[in-house]
């Protein structure tokens, strides 16, 4: 056997170093070319040792690990050896006489390495080999929600695997004699995600659920083993009854084959038995003259019990969420299942989350709804009462909870600019242009006005608007240099599109076919539900009728629009669309195409009426805003998120304090939000009104972070007197799509950046005054002492470069 043996920071105390050292890591087994597969690129795979390690202890632990054989590399080939001996080492027993100690390799966030105690293992997903997989996988779930990297194993490239491979080349008979009496063959598997479940076996109890093939339970609790163990019968269970009655003894035509098994003894068969029917049975008759009304009783209960338990399950399946859709369309008397309560209603509606937490989710959620009432019934009386009553009452409410700027300066609270009700239309649009083409008015106030006002829902309007906001067409020009700079951008996007359109080797190069079926499968179910991408479109198709007349085989990235198999059908605009993110693929080669980008090009395309040009233009400018969003190393998206974490820190310490209590400082519930913008989150409409706003940049650059901070000012109370475990707060948060008020959001949104200004220039201020104060200055008493204390506590405030960059724009 191969013990491993940790080295320990030197960082770390004097105890730990003794402590750790006396504790030895076994290696019981590993297996090769296990990989994992970042991305969909063949190229980016990154092959690894997966393995079993005991911990050698008072009280023993074992690990299931994954390293990357670049962490083995550095520390050379003698580390290398001692993986490779265990893989091919035919035995199990844990042998005291082949010792050998290695270091464990440090592991490192980017190579996707991790080690897990079994404990802490909820289940597997296995998938084995298939058609349509040539590789089989294992992902590993943990009890903690947390998924691990899945594991692929390539056993055509496995040395442990291709050891046991049966050598067919030359055969004879008899068969040669084994190799000595201490040779021990290694059983052969089907493929290496089934040997590693065999060595699990030995350390943990593997129950394979019957409700999902694929899912392998580990350590399984005793309701685990009920839910995913239990059938409603099984094929011997009427047998079973039949045998209790003198129907076994009578003279039958029935073959004997054919005739219920008597039964073997008088002790209860069925007390180890799974199914329902079998439950149902009891103790078997105490005497051979059993009536024979007693077996029918006996086989009339267990079938009422079967329609029970089918009832029960139905009830499950219609209460589901996904099951919604259908059930206008079933008959009544199916359709009355679904108001019982079924086992959805107290588990999958409430998110897996525990009873009391899930009374929790649902008393913040009714809280919510009661605020929310109130605040409109606030508003209506507000419209009621005169202007100047109005008007007060408004300012009085515009700061919300922020207390931190009234108590340190003087002041006064900001107020929105923001003024909805009167968008910008196209007849103010044109008169802010000369009969030259040349605006009027400086590029900052037509974003002031973009941001205050917003655009009016108008296709035609929004199709004038933004290519200005975006910055497709310059701001300072006439038009007819707009014209012509437009032409070469025309150009341009046909010159990048028959980079691949038409070209049989480049549209059929693996990496471009894998490009193309990534690109059609997100397109395929992205935004469904607008006009366009629902049916077949209705506009002139001349264009396409051209290329199809050419090579359409080519050109189109689904050639056959209708085709209906396991994704969704598409259509004219599913496959432009998908065309145009083809092409940025091509345009911008350092990044390609990554998923989620299909979200933001959908509302571009839409507005824009199915116009290639510019809806490639527009979101190009437009992915010059988000690109870091989409990074493959998600360092974008982990700055952004650190930054929002500061800001709430800054802004409203409470909130902080209480997200750091239930381990919420991630901010994971507002990855979604950060990461597409809020597509999701609010109607297509209100999304493309958001982005009009947050296109502008006025204020800042990204202030997408201040409408996050906003949605969650407003649920502030809900989440600190109501939520108290991470789950609760990200099960509420996730339930705030398609909730949320968009203009209330942007008022307050706005506020909080001109109330996080004041308060940046406000400690730069009073740390300016504290270093010009500090030889000698004298102290102040009575009534002054709370204002001191609270510029010292405003002072120690420390802002960071990132902080700072919130109120820089582009």
């Amino acid at each position: 056997m191969v013990e491993i043996k940790r080295t320990e920071s030197t960082s770390q105390s004097i105890d730990s170093n003794s402590r750790e050292e006396e504790d030895k890591y076994r290696l019981l087994y590993s297996k090769s070319k296990v990989y994992v597969h970042p991305t969909a690129y063949a190229r980016d795979n990154i092959p690894g040792f997966v393995a079993l390690v005991k911990r050698e202890a008072t009280n023993p632990t074992y690990l299931l690990a994954w390293i990357p054989e670049s962490l083995l590399n550095e520390k050379g080939t003698a580390e290398w050896d001692k993986f490779v001996k265990i893989e091919e080492s035919p035995g199990v027993e844990e042998e005291e006489d082949d010792v050998v100690l290695i270091d464990m390799p440090f592991q490192r966030p980017e190579s996707y390495a991790f080690s897990v105690p079994l404990t802490s293992i909820y289940s597997l997903i296995v998938h084995p080999p298939s058609l349509s997989s040539w590789y089989g996988s294992i992902a590993i779930n943990l009890i903690n929600g947390d998924t691990l990297p899945t594991l692929h194993f390539h056993d055509d490239e496995s040395h442990s695997f291709t050891l046991q491979s049966p050598q067919t080349s030359v055969t004879s008979y008899p068969p040669p004699p084994t190799e000595g009496v201490t040779h021990v063959p290694k059983p052969i598997n089907s493929w290496g995600g089934e040997d590693l479940l065999a060595r699990l076996r030995q350390y943990a109890h593997v129950l394979r659920s019957t409700l999902q093939p694929s899912l392998f339970l580990i350590d399984p609790s005793r309701a685990d083993v009920e839910a995913h163990s239990t059938q409603i019968f099984a094929d011997d269970a009427v047998d079973d009854i039949l045998a209790q009655s003198s129907f076994t003894n009578s003279h039958s035509p029935i073959p004997a084959h054919r005739r219920p098994k008597p039964l073997a003894s008088t002790t209860n068969p069925y007390s180890e038995r799974s199914s329902v029917l079998h439950r149902s049975l009891g103790s078997p008759p105490l005497t051979p003259s059993q009536s024979t009304s007693q077996a029918r009783m006996a086989l009339l209960q267990s079938f009422s019990n079967i329609t029970r338990a089918t009832r029960h399950a139905a009830q499950n399946i219609l209460s589901h969420p996904l099951a919604k859709p259908i059930v206008p369309h079933l008959p009544d008397p199916v359709r009355s299942l679904v108001n019982a309560n079924g086992e959805w209603g107290s588990w999958v509606e409430k998110g897996g989350v525990g009873e009391f937490e899930s009374a929790r989710v649902y008393l913040a959620r009714w809280a919510r709804i009661v605020a929310e009432e109130g605040e409109r019934a606030r508003r209506r009386e507000a419209q009621a009462l005169p202007p100047s009553s109005s008007e007060l009452a408004e300012e009085s409410s515009s700061l919300g909870v922020f207390e931190l700027l009234h108590s340190t300066s003087n002041l006064p609270p900001p107020k929105t600019s923001r003024d909805p009700a009167h968008p910008v239309d196209e007849e103010t649009w044109n008169g802010w242009f000369g009969e030259d083409g040349r605006p009027k008015i400086r590029l900052e106030e037509m974003k002031r006005e973009i941001f205050r006002r917003g655009v009016v829902a108008k296709s035609s309007t929004r199709q004038k608007i933004w290519p200005f906001i975006l910055g497709v067409h310059a701001w300072d020009v006439n038009a007819e240099e707009r014209d012509a700079a437009w032409k070469a951008k025309q150009q341009q996007y046909q010159d990048t599109k028959n980079e691949w359109c038409g070209v049989p080797e480049v549209f059929d190069r693996q990496d471009v076919i894998e490009e193309r079926h990534r690109i059609d499968v997100d397109c395929r179910r992205t935004d469904r539900t607008q006009p366009m991408f629902a049916a077949p479109a209705q506009i002139s198709t001349t264009d396409l009728d051209d290329e199809k007349g050419l090579s359409k085989r080519y050109s189109t990235i689904s050639p056959n629009m209708c085709d209906i198999g396991a994704q969704s059908p598409s259509n004219e605009h599913i496959d432009r669309m998908a065309s145009i993110l083809l092409t940025y693929n091509f345009f911008e080669k350092d990044l390609g195409y990554v998923q989620g980008m299909s979200d933001l090009c959908a509302p571009l395309y839409v507005a824009f009426n199915g116009n290639e040009e510019m809806t490639f233009w527009c979101f190009v400018q437009y992915m010059n805003k988000m690109k870091k969003n989409f990074l493959r190393d998600q360092s974008g998206m982990k700055q952004q998120l650190l930054t929002l974490q500061q800001l709430i820190e800054v802004m409203d310490p409470e909130l902080f304090r209480h997200l750091e209590k239930t381990d919420g400082l991630n901010l994971f519930f507002c990855f979604r939000w950060v990461l597409i913008a809020f597509k999701r989150e609010f109607p297509f409409e209100d999304v493309m009104r958001l982005w009009e706003v947050l296109w502008t940049d006025y204020y800042s650059s990204s202030f997408v972070l201040f409408v996050a901070l906003a949605v969650l000012e407003s649920h502030r109370d809900m989440i600190l007197r109501y939520l108290v475990e991470f789950d609760e707060v990200l099960k509420y948060c996730n339930e705030l799509s398609m909730t949320i008020e968009l203009d209330t959001t942007l008022a307050q949104a706005e506020v909080l950046f001109l109330s996080f200004a004041q308060i940046v220039a406000d400690i730069d201020r009073r740390k300016a005054e504290e270093g010009e104060g500090s030889n000698g200055g004298l102290r102040h008493r009575g009534s002054r002492g709370k204002e001191q204390q609270d510029k010292a506590t405003l002072s120690r405030i420390e802002l960071s470069e990132d902080l700072r960059n919130l109120l820089k724009t582009n």
